[in-house]
């Protein structure tokens, strides 16, 4: 718990830095500030804040590769993805189908498109992602008022975080309006049938019963109880 006032701590002096070294003019036409910082405050050892952004790029990256995966395995044991990403390796106990899952997702992402633009169209979906997951656990908190909870927090915190998402999900396509923001949209939207039909109603191939077995055997992996 002591870590992360340490990190917002740090996070805030360093955008006030930005502020102190660089000028408006600067900051506004500057595509990387901490290149622009270090070589204004650094001297000569500017080349350490591209290698810093690099490690800690790389730190970030690991740390989602392992946490959307374990997303993918929760969700598949619940039901909600197919039941092969729901397995664990028989002898390395790792969640081998899922992250193999979210790595072949990732390398498609970075084939069409500039980094840019997949920073952006990520950021879009992943705030509605939040926003719709915050106005859930504000719904079911409203509902669910008698249910005694282990964490609680004020309920100004995730209304404030909702209306944050709201703004930068609502700002991009005010500002800047993107067709490719609407497919993202219609994309998302398309995850409710598919919910229905594979989930709800069970309405599933037996083709895909045949070839979770046929990957299970390829990949080594077996089913897991929620105990795992």
């Amino acid at each position: 718990m002591i870590a992360i006032p340490m990190v917002t701590s740090l996070y805030l002096l360093v955008n006030i830095s930005y502020l102190l070294v660089l000028s408006p003019s600067e900051i506004l036409s500057s595509k990387a500030m901490a290149v622009v910082w270090g070589k204004q405050v650094l001297g000569s050892w500017a080349w350490l804040m591209p290698v810093a952004v690099a490690l800690s790029t790389f730190g970030s990256v690991n740390g989602t590769f392992f946490s959307g995966s374990r997303v993918c395995f929760a969700a598949a044991r619940e039901g909600h993805m197919p039941h092969l990403l729901s397995m664990l390796h028989v002898y390395h106990l790792t969640p081998a189908p899922a992250l193999m899952f979210t790595a072949v997702v990732a390398l498609i992402l970075i084939i069409p498109g500039e980094f840019s633009t997949i920073v952006n169209l990520l950021s879009f979906i992943s705030w509605v992602i939040y926003g719709t997951t915050i106005s859930c656990l504000l719904y079911l908190r409203i509902k669910t008022k008698s249910l005694s909870r282990t964490y609680k927090v004020p309920t100004a915190i995730p209304v404030i975080m909702l209306l944050a998402s709201l703004f930068l999900v609502l700002a991009p396509i005010i500002d800047h309006p993107q067709m490719e923001l609407l497919y993202i949209f219609l994309f998302l939207l398309s995850g409710i049938p598919v919910y229905f039909l594979l989930i709800y109603f069970r309405c599933q191939p037996k083709c895909l019963q045949e070839a979770t077995l046929h990957l299970q055997l390829l990949f080594e992996v077996a089913p897991t109880t929620k105990d795992c």
